[in-house]
């Protein structure tokens, strides 16, 4: 038997979206961009928070505090970090991705990673709504699938 998940959101549902301040112009338009996939999948705006932090590596830490409420049944992560000249990105990239693994895997709650890492700021643009779409939308896309697909395994 195939077991999927779909596009549909129920109404009730109710999801954050958890974005770093930090390169805000960037992580602005993938708010966006999640927003607008979670309306056009049938989502109710009232149910939609959306928790600032100030960087990506504070997206873990506050996933995991957001996960301990239970008042989600999902959780969008979203942010950008972006090379420079010292090894900083290496270390909050990794540690940004590490640690919503980590929380996701712990948690069980359906988790997605839309946080940008990126070599150059033309880069971020282009995955922030130009060239290679929104991956913000991407990210809440993917949310709302394995937010169905959950449940879909939950009934079988």
């Amino acid at each position: 038997m195939l077991i999927e998940g779909g596009l549909s959101l129920e109404k009730t549902a109710k999801i954050a979206v958890i974005a770093a301040r930090f390169n805000h112009i960037i992580t602005d338009r993938l708010v966006e961009g999640a927003k607008d996939s979670f309306l056009r999948h049938g989502g109710s705006e009232s149910n939609l928070d959306l928790v600032l932090v100030p960087g990506a590596f504070e997206i873990p830490m506050v996933l995991k505090k957001a996960v301990t409420t239970g008042k989600y049944d999902g959780i969008c992560c979203v942010g950008a970090v972006i090379r420079g000249s010292t090894p900083h990105f290496d270390y909050v990239s990794a540690e940004t991705t590490k640690g919503v693994a980590s929380v996701a895997l712990d948690s069980g709650l359906p988790v997605t990673f839309g946080v940008l890492t990126t070599d150059t700021l033309e880069q971020a643009i282009e995955r922030a709504g130009s060239k290679a779409g929104n991956k913000g939308f991407e990210a809440m896309t993917g949310l709302i699938e394995l937010i169905s697909l959950y449940g879909a395994l939950e009934k079988r």
